[in-house]
Protein backbone atom coordinates (compact mmCIF):
# COMPACT_ATOMS: atom_id res chain seq x y z
CA UNK A 1 0.00 0.00 0.00
CA UNK A 2 2.87 2.36 0.81
CA UNK A 3 4.47 1.58 -2.52
CA UNK A 4 1.23 2.45 -4.32
CA UNK A 5 1.02 5.81 -2.47
CA UNK A 6 4.61 6.75 -3.45
CA UNK A 7 3.91 5.77 -7.03
CA UNK A 8 0.72 7.93 -7.10
CA UNK A 9 2.55 10.92 -5.61
CA UNK A 10 5.31 10.58 -8.22
CA UNK A 11 2.75 10.40 -11.00
CA UNK A 12 1.04 13.53 -9.66
CA UNK A 13 4.18 15.60 -8.98
CA UNK A 14 5.86 15.12 -12.38
CA UNK A 15 2.92 16.46 -14.43
CA UNK A 16 2.47 19.31 -11.93
CA UNK A 17 6.11 20.34 -12.30
CA UNK A 18 5.92 20.08 -16.08
CA UNK A 19 2.74 22.23 -16.21
CA UNK A 20 4.31 24.85 -13.92
CA UNK A 21 7.45 25.12 -16.06
CA UNK A 22 5.38 25.42 -19.24
CA UNK A 23 3.22 28.17 -17.75
CA UNK A 24 6.28 30.12 -16.64
CA UNK A 25 7.81 29.73 -20.11
CA UNK A 26 4.61 30.99 -21.74
CA UNK A 27 4.51 34.00 -19.46
CA UNK A 28 8.00 35.04 -20.55
CA UNK A 29 7.07 34.61 -24.21
CA UNK A 30 3.95 36.74 -23.71
CA UNK A 31 6.06 39.49 -22.16
CA UNK A 32 8.37 39.40 -25.17
CA UNK A 33 5.40 39.51 -27.54
CA UNK A 34 4.01 42.59 -25.76
CA UNK A 35 7.41 44.30 -25.90
CA UNK A 36 7.76 43.59 -29.62
CA UNK A 37 4.23 44.73 -30.42
CA UNK A 38 4.77 47.96 -28.44
CA UNK A 39 7.86 48.68 -30.54
CA UNK A 40 5.95 47.95 -33.75
CA UNK A 41 3.24 50.54 -32.96
CA UNK A 42 5.93 53.23 -32.70
CA UNK A 43 7.11 52.61 -36.27
CA UNK A 44 5.98 55.05 -38.94
CA UNK A 45 3.14 54.05 -41.18
CA UNK A 46 4.15 56.50 -43.89
CA UNK A 47 7.48 58.01 -44.93
CA UNK A 48 7.37 60.87 -47.42
CA UNK A 49 10.19 62.94 -48.91
CA UNK A 50 10.18 66.43 -50.41
CA UNK A 51 6.92 67.54 -48.80
CA UNK A 52 5.19 70.86 -49.47
CA UNK A 53 1.74 71.11 -47.86
CA UNK A 54 -0.77 73.96 -47.86
CA UNK A 55 -2.88 74.06 -44.70
CA UNK A 56 -6.21 75.84 -45.10
CA UNK A 57 -9.20 76.77 -42.98
CA UNK A 58 -12.60 77.60 -44.49
CA UNK A 59 -11.11 77.63 -47.98
CA UNK A 60 -8.30 80.08 -47.12
CA UNK A 61 -4.67 78.96 -47.04
CA UNK A 62 -3.33 79.74 -43.55
CA UNK A 63 0.20 78.46 -43.89
CA UNK A 64 2.57 76.43 -46.03
CA UNK A 65 4.79 73.70 -44.60
CA UNK A 66 7.95 72.44 -46.32
CA UNK A 67 10.13 69.57 -45.13
CA UNK A 68 12.55 67.18 -46.84
CA UNK A 69 11.40 64.19 -44.75
CA UNK A 70 8.05 63.48 -43.06
CA UNK A 71 7.04 60.44 -40.98
CA UNK A 72 3.40 59.75 -40.11
CA UNK A 73 2.65 57.57 -37.06
CA UNK A 74 -0.87 56.12 -36.81
CA UNK A 75 -1.01 55.43 -33.09
CA UNK A 76 -3.84 56.11 -30.63
CA UNK A 77 -2.58 59.70 -30.68
CA UNK A 78 -1.45 60.10 -34.32
CA UNK A 79 1.39 62.47 -35.08
CA UNK A 80 3.73 63.62 -37.84
CA UNK A 81 7.46 63.92 -37.30
CA UNK A 82 9.87 66.06 -39.33
CA UNK A 83 13.41 65.07 -38.43
CA UNK A 84 15.50 66.82 -41.10
CA UNK A 85 14.18 70.41 -40.80
CA UNK A 86 10.94 72.23 -41.48
CA UNK A 87 9.81 75.64 -42.70
CA UNK A 88 6.40 77.19 -42.02
CA UNK A 89 5.25 80.23 -44.00
CA UNK A 90 2.17 81.95 -42.52
CA UNK A 91 -0.11 83.89 -44.88
CA UNK A 92 -2.86 86.47 -44.37
CA UNK A 93 -6.23 86.46 -46.20
CA UNK A 94 -4.57 88.16 -49.23
CA UNK A 95 -1.89 85.42 -49.34
CA UNK A 96 0.80 87.88 -48.19
CA UNK A 97 3.52 86.39 -45.96
CA UNK A 98 3.09 87.53 -42.34
CA UNK A 99 5.81 85.35 -40.74
CA UNK A 100 8.08 82.37 -41.28
CA UNK A 101 9.46 79.77 -38.88
CA UNK A 102 12.30 77.31 -39.47
CA UNK A 103 13.44 74.52 -37.15
CA UNK A 104 15.69 71.48 -37.22
CA UNK A 105 13.01 69.18 -35.74
CA UNK A 106 9.23 69.25 -35.49
CA UNK A 107 6.27 67.14 -34.32
CA UNK A 108 2.68 67.83 -35.30
CA UNK A 109 0.21 66.25 -32.86
CA UNK A 110 -2.85 65.67 -35.00
CA UNK A 111 -5.56 65.32 -32.33
CA UNK A 112 -4.31 68.24 -30.23
CA UNK A 113 -3.56 70.44 -33.28
CA UNK A 114 -0.19 71.34 -31.76
CA UNK A 115 3.00 71.91 -33.72
CA UNK A 116 6.12 71.59 -31.55
CA UNK A 117 9.32 72.92 -33.15
CA UNK A 118 12.69 72.20 -31.54
CA UNK A 119 16.38 72.92 -32.12
CA UNK A 120 17.55 76.12 -33.81
CA UNK A 121 14.08 77.61 -34.11
CA UNK A 122 14.10 80.93 -35.98
CA UNK A 123 11.00 83.00 -36.74
CA UNK A 124 10.75 86.25 -38.69
CA UNK A 125 7.76 88.59 -38.73
CA UNK A 126 6.70 91.05 -41.46
CA UNK A 127 8.38 93.96 -39.59
CA UNK A 128 11.76 92.22 -39.91
CA UNK A 129 12.14 91.16 -36.27
CA UNK A 130 13.93 87.82 -35.82
CA UNK A 131 12.98 85.48 -32.94
CA UNK A 132 15.40 82.72 -31.86
CA UNK A 133 14.75 79.94 -29.35
CA UNK A 134 15.32 76.24 -28.79
CA UNK A 135 11.56 75.62 -28.89
CA UNK A 136 8.31 77.11 -30.19
CA UNK A 137 4.86 75.58 -29.85
CA UNK A 138 2.10 76.62 -32.24
CA UNK A 139 -1.46 75.95 -31.05
CA UNK A 140 -3.50 75.90 -34.26
CA UNK A 141 -6.87 75.96 -32.50
CA UNK A 142 -6.04 79.16 -30.59
CA UNK A 143 -3.64 80.59 -33.21
CA UNK A 144 -1.09 81.12 -30.44
CA UNK A 145 2.70 80.64 -30.43
CA UNK A 146 4.46 80.02 -27.10
CA UNK A 147 7.85 79.03 -25.75
CA UNK A 148 8.95 78.17 -22.24
CA UNK A 149 12.60 78.32 -23.30
CA UNK A 150 14.76 81.47 -23.43
CA UNK A 151 14.07 83.69 -26.44
CA UNK A 152 16.21 86.29 -28.21
CA UNK A 153 14.57 88.89 -30.45
CA UNK A 154 16.53 91.10 -32.81
CA UNK A 155 14.41 93.96 -34.13
CA UNK A 156 14.82 95.75 -37.44
CA UNK A 157 16.50 98.75 -35.72
CA UNK A 158 19.15 96.45 -34.18
CA UNK A 159 17.77 96.18 -30.64
CA UNK A 160 18.48 92.80 -29.06
CA UNK A 161 15.96 91.61 -26.47
CA UNK A 162 16.34 88.54 -24.27
CA UNK A 163 13.51 86.92 -22.34
CA UNK A 164 12.66 83.82 -20.33
CA UNK A 165 9.70 82.77 -22.51
CA UNK A 166 7.39 84.00 -25.29
CA UNK A 167 3.67 84.39 -25.99
CA UNK A 168 2.50 85.71 -29.37
CA UNK A 169 0.32 84.86 -32.38
CA UNK A 170 1.29 83.35 -35.74
CA UNK A 171 2.14 86.85 -37.05
CA UNK A 172 4.64 87.35 -34.19
CA UNK A 173 3.10 90.77 -33.60
CA UNK A 174 2.43 91.79 -30.86
CA UNK A 175 4.57 89.64 -28.58
CA UNK A 176 5.07 89.32 -24.84
CA UNK A 177 8.25 88.15 -23.13
CA UNK A 178 8.71 88.28 -19.34
CA UNK A 179 12.01 89.00 -17.55
CA UNK A 180 13.25 91.13 -20.41
CA UNK A 181 16.76 92.50 -20.75
CA UNK A 182 18.93 93.53 -23.65
CA UNK A 183 20.29 96.34 -25.73
CA UNK A 184 17.63 98.79 -26.91
CA UNK A 185 18.15 101.40 -29.59
CA UNK A 186 16.23 104.53 -28.63
CA UNK A 187 15.55 107.42 -30.98
CA UNK A 188 15.67 110.59 -28.96
CA UNK A 189 14.83 114.09 -30.09
CA UNK A 190 17.55 116.23 -28.56
CA UNK A 191 16.24 119.62 -29.73
CA UNK A 192 13.49 120.51 -27.29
Amino acid sequence: MLYRFKYTVKLFIWPLMLATSLLCACENDLKKIHEISAKETDKPVERTTGVTALISDSGHVKFKMETPLLFHYSTQKPYYEMTKSVKFTFLDSNQVVTSTITADYCIYKENEKLIEMDKNVVATNSQGSVFKSDQLIYDQANRKVTSQKPVTITTKDGSVIHGASLVTNEKFDPWDIPNTNGTFNVKQNISQ
